[in-house]
């Protein structure tokens, strides 16, 4: 059996946040497990969040880019830490998204066809979010809409076929023992490495 390589892939912007505290309870549990860990905390890149054309014309990757790319090829478990905001990720994380998951890395579009080539297959993924909302009215009345644009319209879309979704909400009233019980099962989650 492979050694889990797992990258943590962290979305909030803010580094006193309650998504840092999640990534660093997955990650102790990781560890302890004896996966290998690498980390990327889109705040902590300098990189332009603007794919300024498109996919029409080429905009070079800044450094931190292509080490994100890097990583993202390294891992087999991809886990992506985030809030939901506005029904979707933040600014920065769409960003990241945009500019990393580029045509040529994570797909290539095919010639005369609606079909497309995915480059992360084989790869899996585990989806750790936070909204102000209960989770079943998230789920039900709003239609998940950042569950269904992460898990099949970006990680599906480039061939990372499981996808494991933890919704963790109501954040904002929330008790510290929501909190705690929450750090406790985002742990147990990284050691079993899902």
């Amino acid at each position: 059996m492979k050694k889990l390589k797992i990258l943590i892939i962290n979305g909030h912007p803010d580094k006193e946040s309650f998504n840092w505290a999640l990534a660093k309870a997955y990650k102790e549990g990781a560890l302890s497990s004896g996966a290998e860990v690498r980390e990327i905390r889109i705040a902590e890149l300098d990189f332009d969040v603007n794919l300024q054309f498109g996919y029409r014309k080429r905009t070079e990757l800044e450094p931190d880019l292509i080490d994100a790319q890097e990583n993202i090829k390294w891992a087999n478990h991809l886990v992506w830490i985030y809030p939901i905001w506005w029904g979707s990720v933040p600014a920065i994380m769409k960003g990241f998204l945009d500019r990393v998951l580029l045509p040529g890395f994570a797909f290539n579009k095919r010639e005369g066809s609606v079909w497309w080539d995915k480059h992360l297959s084989g790869k899996t993924a585990r989806i750790i979010c936070t909204m102000d909302q209960p989770t079943w009215y998230y789920r039900f009345i709003n239609q998940s809409p950042s569950h269904f644009a992460m898990k099949k319209l970006t990680l599906q879309f480039a061939g990372i076929k499981k996808v494991g979704i933890t919704a963790i909400g109501p954040l904002r009233l929330s008790t510290l023992q929501f909190r705690e019980k929450w750090l406790k099962k985002v742990k147990r989650i990284g050691v079993k490495g899902k």
